[in-house]
């Protein structure tokens, strides 16, 4: 899906936006830029300024005009901060907007668009799509940079994609967060349960006290470390007992 969404630059005056909304497209799992009439591009304060998502810069494609920048998309959203008199669909929030560029973006191509920095999209260029959305914002002070942005609908979609369960997205989790497999998790039951014996903490096998510690444990979800290190306790605590 996510290969299907297309993020188009309208006349970007500073290739350093370029750059930077390269990287918040990679950073997303976007891929596909398309520039309509850059100023400058390509150029080095984009290339810069990109960071390690040079290769989103390197395969955008550079179009004279936006139709031919969306002709083949089923959905084109523009965003634009201000409402237009023409009666297009529009979404006041992006996730709204990114749950239905993801179900369009299963079939075939859609596109958000981004007009320039100063002045946005036309009235023209706003007819070529075919739903508007705005970023909710402090409506005193309500202005974003071209990058940000594109981050936060990119965020959006992103979001609406990886709630899906076709899209396999895994989070990310520390090494050291890796819970124990049940044979570890048996390894140390055994442990303690023996050296509660040879401590004298018990003097006989007592089910129900093993029973809660090991309930304890559960609850506490030891990762694979922290249970080794639990047991390399056990072991230092063993070595100082009265051999049997």
């Amino acid at each position: 899906m996510l290969s299907n969404i297309r993020i188009v630059l309208v006349q970007t005056f500073h290739p350093g936006n370029i750059g930077a909304t390269a990287r918040a497209m990679k950073t997303m799992g976007l891929t596909e830029l398309v520039l309509v009439n850059p100023r400058t591009f390509p150029d080095e304060e984009a290339t810069r300024l990109a960071a390690g998502a040079t290769d989103v810069l390197e395969n955008a494609r550079c179009v004279k005009t936006l139709e031919e920048a969306v002709n083949d998309c089923v959905q084109v959203v523009g965003a634009s901060a201000r409402l237009r008199s023409m009666p297009l669909p529009h979404f006041d929030e992006p996730d709204e907007m990114a749950q239905q560029v993801i179900d369009n973006a299963h079939h075939a191509p859609v596109a958000l668009v981004f007009g320039r920095e100063r002045s946005g999209l036309t009235n023209d260029e706003i007819r070529c799509c075919s739903h508007q959305v705005s970023i909710p914002a402090n409506p005193e002070y309500g202005i974003l940079n071209l990058s940000q942005a594109v981050q936060i609908l990119a965020y959006e979609v992103h979001r609406a994609w990886r709630k899906r369960d076709v899209s396999g997205f895994e989070y990310q989790r520390p090494l050291e967060a890796t819970p124990p497999s049940r044979e570890q998790f048996g390894y140390f039951q055994e442990h303690l349960g023996r050296l509660m014996q040879q401590s004298g903490f018990l003097t006989q096998p007592h089910a129900r006290t093993e029973e809660q510690l090991q309930t304890l444990f559960a609850r506490a979800q030891p990762s694979r470390k922290e249970l080794s290190l639990l047991r390399g306790l056990l072991s230092a605590f063993e070595a100082h007992l009265p051999k049997q």
